[in-house]
């Protein structure tokens, strides 16, 4: 069998047909759907990209894996999706990026350049088109064509709108992987990791008009200012995550974050056909998931980040040809943690104890089985204050307290904040978290059931072993060898 991983980057769960969404066209995604499992209540663990992605790639929540920011290495101990295809007798390819910083134990010196950046490779792919954080090769493709355009993904992206949509980086990458699976036998495992719909919000060439912001539905607006959480607050007032004040703006941004959507969908189709005309299409595990979600102006925010669900409510699709339960939705709460553990499954591999996740196979063939009541994602902040003289280490544990986790129930939200304060949302009154609960015991309940999940989740590498002559327990693969 063989395996296509897509990732969506800040692919929002609402952006496209087969979720219900009235305006974006997505007939690839929508099919894949109709061929296969919909997730339909579906997490990232953590935002922004590297943080999120450790936990889709580990299988495990950040307070275990502990990639806080885009910069935290992520450890080497930890097994991850690469080395599971690896250990299945698959060579993992990667095409795009993984955000992954190196873990400094690995590194040759101190002067190691990979430890500039955490724009690194997952421990375990094989490379079949490398797209660093400067977007090197595709830049150098458009100078070829006669474009000006510097080097960097923002500013290279944002004069996608201007330019031809064949010229896209979502079309030069899908270029890569159809020449690379033009020469693949059968049995192969790709990563194809998309950056779009990832801002800048431009839409590439005719993308960027296919939708009419007059079209497009406002979103949901910030609570008045005497209600907000002093987080909350902080980002409105930073540029980077405010979204736009005037109507039409905030219009236009969300038209064209659907363009992106649209564009990408297209491409992926490009992907679909390839393997029809193959005909590898039902031979071919596919999975579709983002590494977070996009606030697209709802709360008054853009981008990802805070306790609001937009930023991490995505989008997850499993299709397993083997599997008869074609266009079944899965109601339950599901996870990224999720992903690493089911594809072990389905590649007929222990599943390591490593894992936070559980295993989806039941739910996607509708069994039913008892099943997390809520959903979890976690928010590290301690990034605006790493290197600040008021945070010196180790003795003031300021930077540890610059954090927040969520726990999401079918009728109540609760936020902890790393400083002991909370929040706590009523969905059956209001789904769009602009309502507090006050009722004490519904409250502490919730908080009890973080608790517990915090308690259930701790790490456990070695902790369901004993040492002693009959050795009972989970032992690790490797030591079994």
């Amino acid at each position: 069998m063989n395996v296509l991983f897509v990732t969506l980057d800040q692919f929002r769960a609402d952006s496209y047909g087969a979720a219900g969404h009235p305006l974006v066209k997505t007939p690839t995604l929508d099919g894949l759907a109709a061929d296969g499992v919909r997730l339909g209540r579906h997490y990232s663990q953590a935002a922004p990209c590297a943080p999120g992605r450790a936990a889709l790639y580990t299988g495990t929540y950040q307070m275990n894996n502990r990639v806080v920011a885009n910069g935290s290495p992520l450890a080497d101990r930890f097994d991850n999706v690469a080395r599971l295809a690896r250990r299945a007798g698959y060579v993992p390819t990667l095409f795009g990026y993984t955000d992954q910083g190196l873990d400094p134990n690995q590194a040759d010196g101190f002067d190691d350049e990979r430890l500039d950046s955490y724009d690194g490779i997952l421990p375990g792919f094989a490379v079949g088109h490398y797209l660093p954080e400067s977007q090197a090769t595709w830049v150098q493709y458009l100078r070829d064509l006669g474009y000006d355009v510097p080097f960097g993904w923002a500013p290279a992206l944002s004069g996608e709108s201007d330019r031809p949509a064949e010229h896209s980086l979502t079309g030069f990458l899908t270029n890569k992987f159809l020449e690379w699976l033009d020469v693949q036998d059968e049995g192969w495992f790709a990563h194809l990791s998309y950056l779009r719909p990832h801002p800048p919000y431009a839409a590439a060439g005719d993308y960027s008009r296919l939708y009419d912001p007059a079209d497009v539905a406002m979103p949901i607006e910030a609570v008045p200012a005497p209600q907000r959480h002093p987080l909350h607050e902080i980002a409105l007032g930073v540029a980077a995550s405010s979204a736009p004040r005037e109507e039409e703006a905030m219009r236009r941004l969300r038209a064209q974050y659907y363009g992106m959507v649209s564009e990408v969908d297209f491409h992926l189709g490009r992907v679909v056909e390839a393997l029809r005309q193959r005909g590898e299409y039902d031979d071919t595990l596919i999975i579709v998931v983002s590494d977070h979600g996009d606030q697209l102006g709802d709360h008054g925010l853009i981008e990802k980040l805070g306790f609001f669900p937009q930023s991490y409510n995505i989008l997850g699709l499993w299709r397993d040809p083997r599997s008869p339960h074609a266009g079944r939705v899965v109601d339950e709460f599901t996870e990224n943690v999720d992903i690493a553990p089911t594809l072990a499954h389905a590649l007929g591999l222990e599943v390591p104890a490593q894992f936070d996740g559980r295993v989806l196979t039941p739910l996607l063939e509708g069994r039913e089985v008892e099943w997390r009541r809520c959903a979890h994602y976690e928010w590290d902040y301690r990034t605006f204050f790493i290197g600040h003289e008021s945070s010196p280490w180790p003795w003031d544990r300021n930077l540890s307290r610059q954090n927040l986790a969520v726990s999401l129930g079918e009728d109540l939200a609760y936020v902890q904040f790393g400083d002991g304060s909370y929040l706590c949302f009523d969905l059956v009154a209001d789904p769009t978290w602009r309502t507090p609960c006050d009722d004490a015991p519904r409250v502490l309940s919730a908080a009890q059931e973080m608790l517990t999940w915090r308690q259930e989740h701790l790490g456990r590498e070695y902790t369901d072993m004993l040492l002693r002559p009959d050795r009972p327990g989970r032992w690790p693969e490797t030591l079994r060898r």
